[in-house]
């Protein structure tokens, strides 16, 4: 579970180069674009741009470089050329990238065109939310501190947070040790220790909790057809805090603010 410094630099560099497939993406306008034709682009950006590989393609038989959850899909959509992304839909893409035999995970959620301002305060939220987890993380701290923190700022403004799916460690696999609840009670849990790297990435549902898998054996919605959105990132335990690996150029000032609105 623990990582050697030179490690933790190989993931660096990976997570440097997913931030840029976000930034690239931030560049595009999305509105009338398909969720495929969004895949591709990402796929192509990461291997002739980046010369990286898109881990989640061939991951557990999955096809694509991204997942496309969109509106009430939890997480797991799968991109498809006939879903078009609309004025006022929340679509969140999740994306992980390997370089050097090290992977790196991040997802953000996107506003597309006008949205309400229903759907804009839960994306806002959901991201205030994973923030205070990462805030929550530093050396002989408790993964109950990050799950406490992320499920405390959900329910202050009146979202649930997902149970069925949680962060995870990440290093050589996109899937280790240890389990990062998005919920849970604070001074409990395992023991951060300096070296541990693993995602945050909470699923922040307008309605309630609950959520089903479609056919496809992928796709994961609310049960009731409310609004859900998540955002992610991959974050290494350090001396004395935390350092975000996969983290955007925008979002530097955030590591020491409270941005608890």
């Amino acid at each position: 579970m623990i990582k050697k410094p030179e490690e933790i630099a190989l993931m660096a560099e990976s997570g440097r180069l997913l931030a840029s497939v976000f930034s690239h993406l931030d560049s595009l306008s999305l509105l009338g674009m398909s969720t495929l034709q969004v895949n591709d682009l990402v796929d192509n950006f990461i291997v002739q741009q980046l010369q990286a590989r898109p881990a989640s393609k061939g991951q557990y038989g999955y096809a694509y470089a991204l997942n496309a959850s969109r509106n009430e899909v939890v997480c797991h959509g799968v991109p498809s050329a006939g879903e078009t992304l609309q004025s006022g839909d929340l679509v969140n893409f999740d994306i992980t990238l390997e370089k050097n035999g090290y992977i790196a995970d991040s997802s953000k959620t996107y506003l597309i065109g006008d949205v309400s301002p229903q759907a804009r305060q839960l994306a806002a939220v959901t991201y205030e939310a994973m923030w205070k987890g990462i805030q929550a993380v530093r050396p002989g701290g408790r993964l109950g501190d990050i799950g406490h923190a992320i499920e405390k700022h959900a329910r202050a403004h009146g979202y649930s947070v997902v149970r069925e799916y949680c962060g995870h460690g990440i290093g050589k696999e996109m899937h280790e040790p240890p389990e990062v609840l998005h919920w849970g009670k604070a001074k409990t849990g395992l023991t951060l220790r300096e070296g541990m790297v693993f995602t945050i990435e909470p699923m922040i549902n307008q309605g309630q909790p609950g959520v089903r898998t479609e056919r496809d054996g992928w796709t994961v919605v609310t049960r009731d057809g409310q609004l859900s959105a998540q955002f992610e990132h991959t974050v290494a335990v350090t001396g004395d805090g935390v350092r975000v690996l996969t983290l955007r150029p925008e979002e530097h000032h955030l590591l020491s603010a409270d941005i608890h609105k």
